[in-house]
């Protein structure tokens, strides 16, 4: 009689410990990664939108735009008043859960756009530079 080779119970029990192993670490690597990437894509945001700020401030008589805020969607956006209407921005949280902040005063003159990061215990903020 002949015997046949094949793996034991143990043996696969053994692989498949190992590959869920494998890929709970790699699930878990990839997570912190998109957590990263969305954090990136708010502070460059937060870059863009304090650029357009500051160009609104030097052609509208030394004020920055009001800011709109929608609520809890994690979106603000800004237009500068007429005839310069054609600087604006509009940004939206990657995950639309963590709105954005934002502080002005009453007279226009100063303004603060803070956001939740989701790797740090820091917020991330932007104010005027004049």
């Amino acid at each position: 009689m002949k015997l046949k080779k094949a793996f034991t119970l143990l043996e696969m029990l053994v692989v498949i410990g190992i590959i869920s192993i494998l890929v709970s670490l790699g699930f878990a690597s990839y997570s912190t990664v998109q957590k990263k990437a969305r954090d990136a894509k708010r502070q460059g945001d937060l870059k863009a939108a304090q650029e357009m700020m500051e160009q609104c401030y030097s052609v509208n008589n030394f004020q920055y735009p009001l800011i709109v805020s929608a609520g809890g969607s994690g979106t603000i956006e800004a237009t500068c008043p007429a005839p310069n209407d054609s600087i604006k921005f509009s940004i939206i949280d990657p995950l639309n859960i963590n709105p954005y902040v934002y502080t002005s005063a009453s007279t226009l003159s100063t303004y603060t756009i803070t956001a939740d990061l989701e790797t740090s215990t820091d917020d991330f903020s932007v104010s005027n530079q004049q």
